[in-house]
């Protein structure tokens, strides 16, 4: 239980849950860093691309990002639209 509240608090803490936006497009992706890794995240469809979403269809990402955003823990980064296909391509390597 001690490791499970330390994930969390450091998911919040640390503001791991980022949004990040396109301009002007307004296009919107949603990451998570993990513990060795940034993943995609998809609240609105309930997606994590983390080990946990994918061996167990649940992880604490997902649980617990209704609190950090309630907390204003989220870090939101803008970019430009000329920077959305590299940001993708470092996305997908990282899956």
């Amino acid at each position: 239980m001690d490791s499970q509240f330390k994930k969390i608090d450091s998911l919040l803490s640390e503001k791991r849950i980022k949004l990040h936006t396109f301009e002007p497009s307004n296009r919107k992706i949603w990451t998570v860093v993990g513990t060795d890794r940034e993943y995609w995240f998809n609240p609105d469809l309930g997606f994590c691309s983390c080990p946990g979403y994918y061996f167990n269809n649940k992880c604490y990402h997902l649980e617990f990002f209704t609190l950090a955003k309630t907390k204003n823990q989220i870090e939101l980064i803008t970019f430009s639209d000329d920077e959305y296909e590299s940001f993708i391509n470092s996305l997908i390597s990282e899956l």
